[in-house]
C-alpha cells in the first residue's frame, strides 16, 4: 500500500512514517497543501491521509481539488480536531474516513486496510479529450463516432493515459497497465507502442497528443 501524508508537525509525521513503514506502507510525507497538490500530479496512492490544521489553509479544502484533478484514492482525515461537529464537517466535506488524534496505530491500520480494500472507479463510463472519447465499460476509443484500430497494448496505454489526462502518467504505471508480470519487456518496448499510438491519433486528428515527459513518463493532453 502507498499513501501520501499531510502533516505539518514534523514529529508526529516522523513517528508516523516510521510506524507505517514498519508495517509494509509505502508513505510519502508532505507538509502544506500546495505539495500535496504538486505531488498528486506524479504519483498515484491507494490512500490520502490529511490534517485539517496546516500551514496554508484548511485540510477539507483540498479534497474538491483532487477530485477536479481526478484523483479518486480514498481520503482520511487524521487530525486533533475530534468533537462530533468535526468529524460530521470533514465526513460532508468529503473525508471516506475521520480519526481523532490521538489514535492507536493499529486503528489506523485498520482504517487504511479497509479503504485500500475499496474500488476505486471513475465518475464517468466515458472520458473526452479533444475530439477523442474513450468508453471504459466497452473498452473502446471513438473519434467523431468512429471506433480506433487499436492493437492491444495500443489501448492498454491508451486507457491508462486517459484515465489521468492532463497529468504525467509515470512510466513504471503505464508499464503495469500494459504489461503482466511475466511478460519480459524490452528497453524500448513501451515507447515503441505510445510511437504507434500517437501516430494512429494524428491520422484522425484526434485532437490530443501525447508527450514524453522526461525522466518521468507520459501525459496526454487535447491540442489547442
Amino acid at each position: 500500500m502507498r499513501i501520501l501524508l499531510l502533516e505539518d508537525e514534523p514529529e508526529m509525521a516522523s513517528a508516523l512514517k516510521t510506524a507505517l513503514e514498519r508495517r509494509q506502507v509505502i508513505v510519502d510525507h508532505v507538509s502544506t497543501l500546495a505539495d500535496a497538490e504538486a505531488v498528486v500530479e506524479l504519483w498515484s496512492y491507494d490512500v490520502i491521509v490529511l490534517d485539517r490544521r496546516l500551514p496554508d489553509g484548511e485540510g477539507l479544502s483540498l479534497i474538491p481539488k483532487l477530485r477536479a484533478l481526478r484523483v479518486e484514492a480514498p481520503i482520511m482525515m487524521l487530525t486533533a480536531l475530534g468533537t462530533i461537529n468535526d468529524r460530521v464537517t470533514g465526513l460532508d466535506g468529503g473525508a471516506d474516513d475521520y480519526l481523532a488524534k490521538p489514535f492507536a496505530v493499529e486503528e489506523l491500520m485498520a482504517r487504511l486496510r479497509a479503504l485500500g480494500r475499496r474500488p476505486v472507479t471513475l465518475k464517468s463510463d466515458q472520458i473526452l479529450v479533444g475530439r477523442l472519447t474513450y468508453d471504459f465499460r466497452h473498452r473502446e476509443a471513438v473519434v467523431d463516432d468512429k471506433p480506433l484500430d487499436l492493437l492491444r497494448r495500443e489501448r492498454l496505454a491508451l486507457e491508462a493515459l486517459m484515465r489521468r489526462p492532463g497529468r504525467t502518467v509515470l512510466r513504471a504505471t503505464l508499464e503495469d497497465s500494459v504489461y503482466a508480470m511475466e511478460d519480459e519487456i524490452d528497453s524500448n518496448a513501451l515507447d515503441s507502442h505510445l510511437s504507434r499510438l500517437r501516430r494512429k491519433l494524428e491520422e484522425v486528428a484526434a485532437g490530443v497528443e501525447i508527450r514524453a515527459i522526461r525522466n518521468l513518463g507520459y501525459l496526454l493532453r487535447a491540442t489547442a
